[in-house]
C-alpha cells in the first residue's frame, strides 16, 4: 500500500502554486462523468459488481500518460483520516469519501488529475488548476477522457450523450467550475443579488465543498447546471463570461468600500487580525471566516511584506483533518479548537498589524 502523505503536496507548496486572477480565483475545475457500457450503476450494484469494475477500471487509469508516478488506491484501504484530507484538499467529494470496497481513486502527483472510481457513476475525472484556467483544464480533462475511451467502452446514447447515474448529467456529463474569493460582495452587502443573476443564467452558486454546504470564508464555487444540448466548450466560454463578470464586480467592491467606508474595512480586516493572532481557542468555522478577511487585507496592500501564501496555507492546515494530521494523538473538538489556536499564533507571529493607506495603524487588536 502506497503512503498517501509522502505522495500529497506540502500545503506551504500548494499554496505557493499561482494562476491569472487568483486574487479572486482560487482554482478552476471540470470533471466529466463515464460509465462502462454493460455494468450495473454503482448506486444499483452489489459489491462483486463494484468490485470487477474498480478491477477494469484502475488499471486502465494508471497506464494513461498523464497518470505515470499517480496515487492508486482502493478506498476500503484509507482510513477516514486520510478521506477527510482529500476532501479537504477538493480530490474527492464528500460522497466518495463515504465510499469503503469496489470504490477507489487514482491522483497524479501534482495533484492536477484526479479519477474517482464508483462514486455515483463508475468514473467521476476531473482536472484541478490554480487561477483562472478554465479552458486549460477542459483541454486537458479532454485528453485524458478521450485517451481513456480507446481502452474502456463507454456507455453512449446518440440522442441523450453520455448516459450517467443521474439524469442531471446526460449529454456532456460535464462539470465546469471555479472557486471563487468574494469577501468584497460579502461586505457590500451584494452578494445575494450577484447569487440570483447568476442562477438566473442557468448556473449554481454553492458553498466551500459543493452543493448543500456553506460558503465558508466567502469562498464559493459557480458551475454549471445543463449538460444536456449544450457543447463542452459552449459551456466553458459561457462561465469564462460570467466568472469575468464577477472578478470585476468583486474587484469593483473591493475598490468602493476602500473609498467610501474604509474604517469598516479596517476594522473588518483589524478585528480579524487581533482575534486570528491572539485567541487561544478557535473553531475551523471562525478561523475559515477571519482569514478571508486577512487574505482581503493582504490583497489590499495593508499587510506589507506578507505573502498571500501564507494564508491560503493556513486556510487548508487549519481545516480539522490536516489539522489532526499533525497531531498524532486522536483530537476531540475541543482539542483541535486549542491546537488551532497555537498554531496560528504561532504562524501569524512575523505578521504585524495591518497598515491603513494613509500610514497609521488600522484598527485592530493588540499586537503579538
Amino acid at each position: 500500500m502506497q503512503n498517501m502523505h509522502a505522495f500529497l503536496s506540502p500545503p506551504g507548496e500548494m499554496a505557493r502554486r499561482h494562476g491569472p486572477h487568483d486574487r479572486i480565483v482560487m482554482s478552476s475545475r471540470v470533471r466529466l462523468a463515464r460509465n462502462l457500457r454493460d455494468a450495473v450503476f454503482p448506486g444499483w450494484a452489489k459489491k462483486p459488481e463494484r468490485v470487477r469494475v474498480l478491477d477494469l477500471i484502475r488499471p486502465a487509469v494508471e497506464s494513461l500518460p498523464e497518470m505515470q508516478d499517480s496515487f492508486a488506491e482502493a478506498m476500503d484501504n484509507l482510513g477516514a483520516l486520510d478521506k477527510q484530507i482529500l476532501v479537504e484538499r477538493h480530490l474527492i467529494s464528500r460522497e466518495h469519501a463515504a465510499k469503503s470496497a469496489g470504490s477507489g481513486l487514482v491522483f497524479s502527483r501534482d495533484e492536477t488529475f484526479c479519477v474517482m472510481i464508483n462514486e455515483e457513476d463508475h468514473l467521476r475525472m476531473q482536472a484541478l488548476r490554480p487561477g483562472l484556467q478554465l479552458r486549460q483544464v477542459w483541454n486537458a480533462i479532454d485528453h485524458l477522457d478521450s485517451e481513456l475511451e480507446k481502452k474502456l467502452d463507454y456507455a453512449f446514447d446518440n440522442e441523450l450523450g453520455y448516459l450517467t447515474a443521474c439524469p442531471t448529467n446526460l449529454g456532456t456529463a460535464i462539470r465546469v467550475s471555479a472557486m471563487l474569493h468574494l469577501p468584497g460582495l460579502v461586505l457590500a452587502e451584494q452578494i445575494n443579488p450577484i447569487i440570483q443573476s447568476v442562477n438566473k443564467l442557468g448556473l449554481a452558486v454553492r458553498g466551500l465543498y459543493g452543493e448543500g454546504t456553506e460558503a465558508l470564508g466567502n469562498v464559493f464555487q459557480v458551475s454549471n447546471q445543463m449538460t444536456l444540448g449544450e457543447s463542452e466548450t459552449a459551456i466553458v466560454e459561457r462561465l469564462e463570461k460570467v466568472l469575468s463578470q464577477i472578478i470585476e464586480h468583486e474587484e469593483n467592491a473591493r475598490q468602493t468600500l476602500m473609498e467610501k467606508k474604509p474604517k469598516m474595512v479596517y476594522n473588518h480586516i483589524g478585528r480579524a487580525y487581533g482575534i486570528l493572532a491572539n485567541a487561544h481557542s478557535i473553531s475551523s468555522k471562525e478561523t475559515m471566516n477571519l482569514l478571508s478577511l486577512l487574505r482581503l487585507g493582504v490583497d489590499m496592500d495593508l499587510f506589507p511584506g506578507t505573502e498571500r501564501s501564507l494564508v491560503d496555507e493556513l486556510f487548508l492546515t487549519t481545516q480539522p483533518a490536516h489539522l489532526q494530521r499533525q497531531v498524532s494523538d486522536k483530537l476531540s473538538a475541543e482539542e483541535r479548537d486549542l491546537i488551532r489556536a497555537d498554531m496560528l499564533r504561532d504562524r501569524l507571529k512575523s505578521v504585524s498589524r495591518p497598515v491603513s493607506k494613509k500610514g497609521g495603524a488600522a484598527s485592530s487588536g493588540p499586537a503579538n
